[in-house]
């Protein structure tokens, strides 16, 4: 039986994945038990070859194949996929481990799918016990478990929850990959085939599948915007949609403990005065334009073809090593005390920084959170792994949550 295996390890985050295990536990016969598993034999044997583990055990199984997919989950206790698109490839095994009761992490950042997830198979993962915890990556790990450690401190100061928080990237440096490409244009290309998903999409509280129905309007930054929190002009940040509706999962899931009046929002900071508020300008344009390129199909394929990232493609080792991020979090309690922190990664955000992440996700489920201790369902990093995954982060993953320049552990 083994602890890990990691589906889509041939993929551009699966061979960063394998990697940073490697570096971290060793090949299989060290203290971790895991094996790499994906569609193709001969890439297994070339990436073991490229990295010099003979002996790691490797799986081939395909993604759409559920018989294959049911052994595999029969031979681990934790799956972690990074086979995306995930509303494309990622069923089937979702599926596989919510029927078999074995525990699964992703990278996904798709709002649709992991709705769709919910809807389908958290009957069947509640009662085989399967925990089933989506976005694992840089999103939403840095806000999800931000914000969690930043309430958990109001409570603890002031007696009570913070009502509004906001979190800012004050710098940030790293690259897409091809695979990270072919997400967001599916999801693009999902809106187009379904008018009625834009709504879906836009709703701030989707997630929150099985929740009562809350009408507290979500603040947004959805153009150049002066930040007097900050005192900084604000543009918005691309994975604002899903790391905002990830929150909102975890205050639902976890019976409100932020409060059912809770607001949040992202954006990007871009500094003061003109020349800030013409970067913030020139952001929310320049990603609004990208939107309605990439959804009009003569200019999405001049995109695929001569601008963007292809599958498998991404930023090099150097960049990975050389990229970092720094998030910034204020928040307000219902009768005005403030409190700020800060999530800082010390990797390529996308890629060095995520394959941290979803390693010390998948061994926090293997090691950490015993089947007792967290019954079936689907989850959010916050409501299923919370503190845990804290201190693995900040342990080996180069991850530091502060509050108030108060470092943590």
């Amino acid at each position: 039986m083994y602890d890990i295996i990691v589906f889509g390890a041939t993929s551009f985050v699966g061979r960063i994945l394998v990697r940073y295990l490697l570096d971290r536990h060793g090949a299989a016969d060290g203290g971790l038990r895991w094996a790499i598993a994906g569609r193709s034999a001969s890439r297994l044997e070339a990436l073991k070859a490229e990295f010099g583990t003979p002996s790691l055990p490797t799986i081939v199984v395909d993604a759409a194949d559920a018989e294959g997919l049911r052994k595999l989950c029969a031979t681990t206790r934790v799956v972690v996929s990074t086979v995306g698109p995930y509303a494309l490839h990622g069923e089937p095994l979702v599926a596989a481990c919510a029927a078999t009761g074995t525990d699964y992490c992703d990278l996904t950042g798709e709002v649709q799918w992991i709705r769709r997830m919910i809807l389908r198979h958290e009957s069947a993962a509640r009662a085989s016990g399967a925990r089933i915890v989506n976005c694992c990556g840089f999103d939403s790990i840095p806000s999800d478990l931000g914000v969690q450690v930043l309430q958990r401190e109001s409570v603890q100061r002031y007696g009570q929850p913070l009502e509004r928080v906001r979190l800012r990237v004050k710098k940030m440096r790293g690259g897409a990959s091809g695979g990270t490409v072919a997400s967001l244009l599916n999801v693009i290309k999902e809106v187009r085939k379904d008018p009625a998903l834009r709504g879906e999409l836009a709703n701030p509280y989707s997630l929150c599948v099985g929740a009562e129905p809350l009408a507290t309007r979500q603040p947004n930054v959805s153009g150049a915007v002066y930040d007097e929190a900050f005192g900084s002009w604000s543009a918005p940040f691309v994975m604002a949609g899903i790391n905002t509706r990830i929150v909102h999962r975890s205050n639902a899931v976890g019976g409100y403990p932020y409060g059912r009046g809770f607001r949040y929002d992202e954006g990007v900071l871009t500094g003061r005065g003109l020349r800030g508020r013409l970067t913030a300008s020139g952001t929310a344009l320049g990603l609004g334009a990208f939107m309605v390129g990439a959804a009009l199909g003569p200019t999405r394929g001049l995109l695929e073809r001569f601008v963007l990232p292809k599958p498998g493609e991404g930023p090099s080792p150097a960049a990975q090593a050389s990229g970092f991020f720094d998030l910034r979090l204020q928040g307000t309690t219902a009768d005005g005390r403030e409190l700020r922190g800060k999530v800082t990664g010390d990797r390529d955000p996308g890629y060095g920084s995520t394959a941290k992440m979803l390693g010390e996700a998948a061994a926090c489920l293997a090691f950490d959170l015993p089947k007792d201790a967290l019954p079936g369902g689907l989850y959010t990093p916050a409501t299923a792994l919370g503190e845990r995954l804290v201190q693995r982060l900040e342990a080996h993953a180069g991850l530091r949550f502060t509050v108030e320049d108060v470092a943590r552990g």
